[in-house]
């Protein structure tokens, strides 16, 4: 048997940024934060050689040192889907993916690293998207597990790979963002996350993920091209002001920006409406509140237009909320602003912590 890591790097590999945490286990089940980093980039990075230069000025930004690295990988190519299938050993689930995936999943996957795992199952049996169909009935057990499958091109992964060794950094695991975004959930409200349906948004640069679970199950999961760039381009226009004035007007709660934020939105809030009603829709189970993540989860204002909108409270939350702090004195304040932004690395790390 593997002994227990009691420290890991979690690392999120996003498009237009990268971001990092070492998270490490004390006693009686204690987890404390003890570094991070986070580093911009202008531009998607193109070659191996780029990202491992930007890798190895992030670890040193972070400081500390760990046995294992979990990598989170960002990437619009990216697949994740639920499936359902007749009852399958996962090995071999995998397999029947690469070779029929025009089957299975209705796209070639000969190019992409596929993994697939069991899903919590369901009595019903839901259509692929809001709107489509009508609501299901309960159905008879038949055999049919929900699988999730994700995927990531080969060449991408193999860049990443030849980056992460580049770099120096001991790989333990390589995810999809959006599953460590659920397990960062999990790893900081195990209460809701056990007994309680959730909403999870998570606003990136270019685009938006949506996550519904439901005690551990995960329903439904859904990206919108939609994002805090299109978000500030929107309220530029509308405005016709620069990006630092529509920031201090959002902090300023301006009646006019406040509008205008409601306008630019609406794509988002629409989406997240009508992902709710789908789900309530089908399940005898109510969602109570939007959990927020991305850097825009930080404006107030942005938060209280959503929750108008959506008629229901949106909030930010913290991914390392169970934990201790322990990052250096002169990091700390830091340390509050940065939070909002380490939902993937935290659950990436989380879930090879706790393996």
């Amino acid at each position: 048997m593997a002994k227990a890591l009691k420290s890991v790097i979690g690392v999120d590999l996003g498009r237009f940024a990268l971001k990092s945490v070492l998270l490490e286990r004390r006693g009686s089940g204690r987890v404390a934060v003890t570094n991070f980093a986070a580093r911009a980039l202008p531009h998607p990075l193109e070659t191996s050689e780029q990202l491992a230069s930007e890798l190895k000025a992030l670890f040193k930004d972070m400081g500390g040192t760990a046995k294992s690295c979990s990598v989170a990988i960002s990437s619009g190519d990216s697949i994740l889907r639920i499936i359902e299938q007749p009852d399958t050993p996962p090995t071999l689930l995998r397999e029947a993916l690469r070779l029929n995936g025009m089957t299975l999943l209705n796209q070639d996957c000969r190019d992409f690293v596929i993994d697939c795992d069991l899903v919590a199952e369901s009595r019903l049996s839901a259509p692929s998207a809001p709107g489509e169909g009508e609501a299901p009935a309960p159905v008879p057990d038949d055999g049919r597990r929900k699988y999730l499958v994700g995927g990531v091109p080969r060449v991408q992964v193999n860049q990443v790979a030849e980056a992460l060794d580049a770099a120096n950094a001991p790989v333990g695991a390589l995810q999809i963002a959006p599953v460590c975004l659920f397990n960062a959930f999990e790893f900081a409200h195990p209460q809701i996350f056990n007994e309680q349906a959730f909403f999870l948004v998570d606003i990136g640069h270019t685009s938006s993920t949506m996550m519904i679970g439901a005690k551990r199950e995960l329903v439904l999961v859904r990206n919108i091209e939609f994002g805090g760039k299109a978000l500030l381009e929107s309220l530029m226009a509308l405005s016709g002001e620069s990006r630092e004035a529509v920031l201090m007007a959002l902090e300023q709660e301006d009646e006019v920006m406040v509008e205008n934020t409601r306008m630019a939105l609406s794509v988002l809030t629409r989406e997240v409406g009508s992902s709710i009603g789908f789900f309530e829709g089908r399940r005898e189970e109510m969602i109570g509140r939007v959990h927020v993540s991305g850097g825009a989860a930080k404006s107030t204002t942005l938060l209280k237009v959503m929750s108008e909108e959506i008629h229901m409270p949106c909030s930010a939350w913290n991914p390392t909320e169970t934990c201790e702090v322990s990052v250096a004195a002169n990091r700390r304040g830091s340390f509050i602003n940065h939070a909002l932004d380490l939902h993937v690395a935290c659950g990436a790390a989380a879930e090879l912590l706790n393996a």
